[in-house]
């Protein structure tokens, strides 16, 4: 594969995260996280669409060398362990506003 095919594949993937990133952000409700924990997410669930994109187009770009792959991995992992633990915190303050089960 030649450079502009490779130039071509990461602004597509740019281009997908970006718009992802715009519909997560809006789609989350304020009443469910404070205002800082929803952004967080948001934008690690861009990070995660990314580091998707580039492991996925990694394998089949062999010019790419193996940087890229473990870079986008450790993003997955590291943005999917925000994303989870935002997640369980919020859990944990709803429960706290549901009240006592009878």
């Amino acid at each position: 594969m030649n450079d502009l095919m490779v130039l071509v594949y990461l602004i597509t993937i740019f281009s997908v995260s970006i718009f992802l990133g715009v519909e997560l952000i809006t789609k989350v409700p304020a009443t469910l996280h404070t205002p800082l924990m929803s952004g967080s997410n948001a934008i690690s669930g861009i990070t995660i669409v990314g580091a998707i994109g580039v492991l996925l187009t990694s394998v089949s770009l062999e010019s790419a060398g193996w940087l890229p792959f473990a870079l986008a991995a450790l993003a997955l992992f590291l943005a999917t362990i925000n994303v989870v633990g935002g997640f369980v915190v919020t859990n944990r303050m709803l429960e706290k506003f549901r009240g006592k089960k009878s």
